[in-house]
C-alpha cells in the first residue's frame, strides 16, 4: 500500500520509512503539513499518517484539508501519549484512527491491519449495522466505518430495540467511529440505560474503548473483549 507520512522531525520520518518499507509498503515522506498536501495531491495515496504537533500547518488542519479534498482517504493521526483530547478532536474531523508516540511496531502493525481491512470493506457491499434478537437481547453488529452517514441507522437500531431489556453492541476490531457517531452512540446508550435497559459493548479496539471511557460511557455500559464473553 502507498502511505504518506507527514512529520516535521526527520528522525521520525526515517523511522517510519524504515518500518513501513520493512512491512512491504511504498512510503512517501513530507516534513511539513504544507508539503504533505502537495505530495498527497501528486500521488493520491489511500492512507496518510500525520503528526499532530507541527510548526506552521498542524496535523488537525492537514486532516481537515485532506478530507475536504478526498473524503475517502484514510487518515491516522499521531498524537502524544495520553493526548486524548486531540485524538477526539481528530475523530470529529473523520480521522480513521490514532496512534500514540513513542511509536511501537506492534501498535503500528495493528493500526495498518485495521486500515487495510476497512479499505477492503469500503470496496465491498456490506451493511454497517445489522441487528438480531435473542430472547430479551438485541445484538447490533457493527462493521467497517461508522460515521455521520450512519446517523439514521444508529437511531433506527436503538428505536428498534422495542421491549428488549439489553443491547449488545458487537464491534469488529477494525471498526472506526468518527466523532459525530461517537456522540450519537453515547447519547443513545445513556438514554437506553436511563430507561432501564442494559448495554454491553464487545470487541472494540483499545483506542476507541479509551475514547468511550473518556466520554463517560462506562457509567452506562459494560465492556467485554468479545461477544463470546456475553451470555445470549
Amino acid at each position: 500500500m502507498k502511505i504518506l507520512v507527514i512529520d516535521d522531525e526527520q528522525p521520525t520520518l526515517t523511522m517510519f520509512q524504515l518500518l513501513l518499507s520493512t512491512l512491504g509498503h511504498e512510503v512517501l515522506l513530507a516534513n511539513s503539513g504544507e508539503r504533505g498536501l502537495e505530495v498527497f495531491a501528486e500521488h493520491r495515496p489511500p492512507l496518510v499518517l500525520t503528526d499532530i504537533k507541527m510548526p506552521g500547518m498542524d496535523g488537525i488542519e492537514v486532516l481537515s484539508r485532506l478530507k475536504e479534498d478526498e473524503p475517502n482517504v484514510e487518515v491516522v493521526v499521531i498524537t502524544g501519549h495520553g493526548d486524548m483530547d486531540v485524538a477526539i478532536q481528530a475523530l470529529h474531523l473523520d480521522a480513521t484512527d490514532f496512534i500514540n508516540k513513542p511509536l511501537r511496531l506492534e501498535v503500528l502493525e495493528k493500526a495498518l491491519e485495521r486500515v487495510e481491512e476497512r479499505i477492503k470493506l469500503n470496496t465491498e457491499k456490506f451493511i454497517t449495522l445489522a441487528t438480531r434478537f435473542t430472547s430479551d437481547t438485541m445484538v447490533v453488529s457493527v462493521r467497517g466505518t461508522l460515521g455521520t452517514a450512519d446517523e439514521a441507522e444508529i437511531k433506527h437500531a436503538f428505536k428498534g430495540a422495542g421491549r428488549a431489556q439489553r443491547i449488545v453492541l458487537d464491534f469488529t476490531e477494525n471498526t472506526s467511529i468518527n466523532g459525530a457517531a461517537i456522540a450519537l452512540l453515547t447519547d443513545s446508550i445513556r438514554s437506553f440505560y436511563n430507561d432501564g435497559g442494559k448495554v454491553v459493548i464487545s470487541g472494540l479496539s483499545e483506542n476507541f474503548r479509551n475514547v468511550f471511557e473518556i466520554m463517560g460511557v462506562t457509567r452506562f455500559a459494560t465492556f467485554v473483549d468479545n461477544i463470546q464473553d456475553v451470555q445470549l
